[in-house]
């Protein structure tokens, strides 16, 4: 290629406000898990690990992972087909925005089906609080438990159960659409995600400042529970395995949500907003009984006359585009938008990956999406570059966000739930 060609493709990519991402290095930081599904910083920089079989782990600093888990729930979780693939166990944490002073950690898992379930049903979606030791050692006292949430599935699958503090306070929490495929089957004709008498396929915002239970924001869209139910925050959501409020800019909420066989997707969530499940997928128009034929027409509007949000950014799905180079992933794994030092090339971009290209053959895929230069419109999303090491070997099942605003992603190298293979790696500048 000449000079002159190469200048014109520079011009070119400054002119769409696109920009390069730089190459990252990833250095382990903890290892001898099983599925690290969240890692969530401490205020004195320390770090929760929760991991998928019932456990919650300490990273004292890295290379360091306290032996003994800091709470064991394995005996209050719905069964796990242990060395096989399953999405059920423990999900998430979150901690207080209080935590320095009440020590309370909320925590997400799929116990066993409630009795006042169908008898048909999977599990029941818990939403936990418990409290942290005083002093030292560190532990979560089992015994301290207060259930705040807990919400019925028909299925294993599409849990969600990912959660953040908003800078309100509140809780904010991710809610699959129940299984199965298409947002079928055990649910009603319109299925989960446009169902608004079902708290499944949503995004939750409840208050756990109460004695027991949880209270209802009165700023909530359908606070009043006349047209929804009350904690509904967002709808249309298939399975937002991903969702962090940005620490910087607009604090706008981030969701991850997993597509069918077509495109993955990333959301800015809306209040109130119908984010498109199950009428739509990405920007087009989902046909539940051919998922992969999609309506000639793409939806418009929702079943009630309103309009959908789009997502900010997507991507192909290999699945549905087989050969198609820009086909990442068949499962999108929601990160955050950086905000830390190490990459300033990245600062206000969204960083995440997808969960591996090819079923049972581990190999996930880092991803960043560009914040258009102009502050509106779509997102350019693109690999991002390795140095060492030139790959990522293991399923990518999370991310995480230190205090300093620099990233982590949680890799599992077994499809299955095989104690060892998971592994926690932080992005770090590649060596010149």
């Amino acid at each position: 290629m000449s000079l002159r060609c190469v200048a014109l493709a520079l011009s070119l990519l400054g002119a769409v406000g696109l920009q390069a991402a730089p190459q990252v290095s990833l250095t382990r930081v903890a290892g001898g898990l099983t599925s690290p599904l969240s890692y969530v910083a401490l205020p004195d920089g320390r770090a929760l690990i929760v991991d998928q079989p019932g456990f919650i782990r300490l990273l004292e600093k890295p290379g360091q992972l306290r032996e003994t888990p800091v709470l064991t729930l394995t005996n209050r979780l719905s069964p796990l087909n242990q060395g096989a693939f399953d999405e059920r166990g423990v999900l998430a944490l979150a901690l207080h925005p209080q935590f320095q002073k009440n020590r309370r950690v909320l925590i997400s898992y799929t116990a066993p089906r409630r009795e006042s379930a169908p008898a048909d049903w999977d599990c029941t979606l818990r939403i936990s609080e418990f409290t942290a030791s005083p002093g030292e050692p560190f532990t979560l006292d089992p015994a301290s438990e207060k259930v705040r949430l807990e919400i019925d599935k028909p299925y294993a699958n599409h849990n969600g159960g990912r959660m953040a503090f908003g800078p309100d306070g509140y809780l904010y929490i991710g809610v699959g659409d129940g299984g199965n495929g298409n947002d079928e089957g055990k649910r009603p004709e319109i299925g989960n995600g446009q169902n608004l008498d079902t708290l499944l396929g949503k995004i939750l915002r409840i208050d756990i400042n109460t004695p027991e239970g949880h209270g209802i924001p009165k700023s909530n869209p359908f606070a009043d529970g006349k047209k929804a139910r009350p904690e509904i925050w967002a709808y249309g959501i298939r399975n937002p395995w991903g969702l962090a409020f940005d620490r910087g800019g607009d604090h706008a909420l981030y969701s991850a949500d997993v597509g069918q066989s077509m495109w993955e997707e990333v959301n800015v969530i809306q209040k109130g907003g119908n984010h498109g499940w199950r009428l739509r997928e990405g920007w087009i128009g989902f046909n539940p009984k051919a998922a992969d034929k999609p309506p000639a027409e793409v939806p418009q509007k929702g079943l009630h006359g309103e309009s959908f949000v789009d997502p900010v950014a997507v991507y192909k799905n290999r699945n549905g585009f087989k050969k198609d180079p820009e086909a990442y992933g068949i499962s999108v794994t929601g990160g955050f938008v950086y905000r830390g030092k190490a990459f300033p090339e990245l600062q206000g971009d969204y960083v995440f990956g997808d969960w591996g290209r090819i079923w049972g053959v581990p190999g996930g895929t880092m991803l960043v999406a560009h914040r258009p230069k102009s502050g509106k419109g779509q997102w350019t999303v693109e690999p991002l570059q390795l140095g060492t090491p030139s790959k990522v070997a293991g399923y990518i099942v999370g991310f995480g966000e230190d205090n300093d605003g620099e990233l982590y992603v949680l890799t599992n190298g077994n499809i299955g739930l095989t104690a060892g293979k998971g592994e926690v790696w932080k992005l770090v500048g590649s060596a010149p």
